[in-house]
């Protein structure tokens, strides 16, 4: 006999390992309008079951909670039942001896409080409290509601222009979404059950890429309405796109000298180039709106006049100020903001970094893009700070990586404390001080100063990306509601107070900064924002009209479903792509997209998606 033995893991363990994996992808593909009831006592069961059971809490206290809304679910649950759920999770997660009882506890704990409407539906009239209204988890996780089932469907059938039409009912700006979309629909894909989420964003990349030329859909009759659009970002486009269609009259009026708001000046070429944003433009204007640039309001024209001479507004001036980071040296010379320098850039006001040290401070998108930005204007060296982990960064996993390869020096845990600079005060160097990790608040990390020497970054040109602020001063003078900074309206852009019920408001400028096609967990974004104001502003003037295509979604298939490996976009070697500022990814071959749009399991037929028909042709 051995003393010891070479530990390998039996077959039954090896089973074990893959179907945690399996049910990790049925976690992270859960598509909204699930039972939360349900769920939690699902969660709740796997951990009674990962509990070793040796105190009585975890062993029999989990068990009666099981029990108890195993009850209630089954429809045999008492409104008392609901007090004796959170006394016990209470006493379980006051004495339960190891944390896996405690959180299991605590689940129930935030479940009674976070969804306690859904408890008392199931025990008075013994049902869920959601609804299968939009089940099919692509399109309810989109924040414009795009059919991406359907035109996914028509790439794969070859018309890459029908697609582009599908999608223009319901997102005018599909080039601008299949470049820089930050795809939340792709996140509870239930492709992901079986292998990889399918890669929509570049598959509607591919669609605009190869439709061509596609003719806008004709205009309804004129109204004899006209609307003003204040902002002409895509959000404010957006809005005057779908009442143009509607046919009413539309003017826009924008701060800046170009259309395009944060697509423009907020998204470097080398992300979306320039040609096909100016390309889109015209073709959302090619509708008939008139445009107003270098128009200020407040300055080259009042709000005021502006309300005289048309029957409805729609404010969406977006979030284009700049925000500091509060430390001592920030007036110094070469000391600037990121929405500045976007500005500038999206103005063709190219700066000069040649030989010089650069530092942006920030963690974002906008510190990414002003990052690799930097090192395109031929700086000797660029230097991202940010004051938290790598992981912890709000920008785009893909796109901390691309400065990494392209040459960026990433330095995480480093929290901003004094710019310094010389005798003429020019800026010279970042101070920044170590950060430790400590207890996590609201899902993240609290910070602490670490006990080790500041660090001194030297720098010619400091660039400060920590958000954005909203310039809306013109707007609270002339009445308009304002809370926290910010235009203060409702869900549907109607705004918060009933003095002005012909004025309409959303977008950043609301909510505050997000992507132009942000995911759910963020700010709405401008584009849906727009989508809602056109449709609440058409009825606020009387009408009715629907935006609709007539497009042909071919019918599913039962294709063979076995796992297929997802087919990902490529970018143009590093070496060469921080030199330039050409479009830095390479779409999907035919091939590729092809065998990319065969993946889709078509939840608009299968599924839940046939309970409702599967679609919206109409809104």
């Amino acid at each position: 006999m051995s003393r010891l033995d070479i530990n390998t893991p039996d077959q039954a363990q090896m089973v074990v390992d893959q179907l945690y994996h399996d049910m990790e992808r049925r976690i992270v593909a859960s598509g909204p309008g699930l039972c939360p009831v349900d769920m939690s006592l699902n969660f709740l069961t796997l951990c009674h079951a990962q509990t070793c059971g040796k105190c009585a809490p975890c062993r029999i206290g989990l068990g009666q909670l099981a029990t108890l809304m195993r009850n209630i679910l089954d429809g045999k649950g008492k409104m008392e039942d609901l007090d004796v759920l959170e006394e016990t999770a209470q006493d379980i997660a006051d004495t339960a001896s190891c944390t896996i009882g405690i959180h299991a506890a605590r689940l129930v704990l935030s479940g009674l409080k976070g969804f306690r409407d859904d408890y008392i539906e199931h025990i008075t009239h013994n049902r869920c409290l959601g609804n299968m209204e939009q089940p099919v988890p692509c399109v309810a996780l989109c924040p414009a509601k795009v059919d991406i089932p359907g035109y996914i469907a028509l790439i794969r059938a070859g018309r890459s222009d029908d697609a582009v039409r599908l999608i223009r009912k319901d997102n005018p700006f599909p080039v601008a979404c299949g470049y820089v979309c930050e795809h939340p629909c792709e996140a509870r894909c239930r492709r992901h059950m079986l292998d990889d989420p399918i890669n929509i964003r570049a598959l509607k990349r591919y669609a605009v890429d190869t439709a061509g030329d596609v003719p806008q859909p004709a205009c309804a009759e004129p109204t004899g309405k006209r609307i003003a659009v204040i902002g002409g970002g895509p959000g404010g486009l957006s809005c005057a796109y779908y009442l143009s269609l509607m046919g009413h009259s539309v003017t826009v009026y924008e701060k800046q000298k170009h259309l395009g708001g944060m697509l423009r000046y907020g998204i470097p070429s080398y992300r979306f180039p320039r040609e096909l944003l100016d390309r889109e433009i015209d073709s959302i204007l090619s509708l008939g709106i008139e445009v107003h640039t270098n128009c200020t309001i407040g300055e080259d024209i009042s709000f005021d006049e502006i309300h005289k001479n048309f029957d409805s507004i729609y404010i969406a001036i977006g979030a284009h100020n700049d925000k500091k980071a509060g430390i001592p040296g920030e007036e110094s010379k070469g000391v600037t903001s990121a929405v500045e320098l976007l500005r500038e850039i999206g103005d063709d006001n190219i700066p000069n970094y040649q030989g010089k040290n650069v530092v942006i401070i920030g963690g974002g998108n906008v510190a990414m893009d002003v990052t690799r930005s930097a090192i395109r204007f031929g700086a000797k060296r660029v230097t991202c700070v940010y004051r938290r982990r790598q992981v912890d960064m709000t920008a785009q996993a893909e796109e901390v990586e691309g400065a990494i390869a392209e040459g960026a020096v990433l330095m995480t845990m480093h929290s901003p404390v004094r710019i310094e600079s010389d005798e003429n005060g020019n800026v010279t160097a970042l101070i920044t001080q170590k950060q430790l990790t400590g207890e996590i608040k609201r899902n993240r990390p609290s910070l602490m100063p670490d006990e080790v020497e500041e660090t001194r970054i030297p720098a010619d040109v400091i660039v400060e990306a920590i958000g954005q602020g909203i310039d809306i001063n013109a707007f609270e003078v002339a009445g308009l509601p304002v809370y926290r900074g910010a235009i203060s309206a409702l869900s549907n852009s109607h705004l918060s107070s009933d003095s002005m019920d012909d004025v309409f408001a959303g977008g950043d400028c609301v909510s505050g900064p997000a992507s132009d096609f942000a995911g759910p967990k963020g700010p709405p974004a401008p584009v849906p924002a727009g989508k809602v104001a056109a449709a609440n502003i058409d009825e606020y003037l009387g009408f009715n009209h629907e935006i609709t295509v007539d497009v042909d979604i071919p019918d599913a298939g039962l294709d063979d479903k076995t796992p297929h490996a997802r087919v990902n976009t490529t970018e143009r070697n590093a070496d060469e792509r921080k030199k330039d500022f050409i479009c830095i990814e390479c779409g999907l071959t035919d091939k590729g997209a092809m065998a990319e749009a065969s993946r889709c399991l078509r939840c608009d037929h299968y599924g839940f998606g046939i309970f409702k028909g599967g679609r919206h042709s109409k809104w």
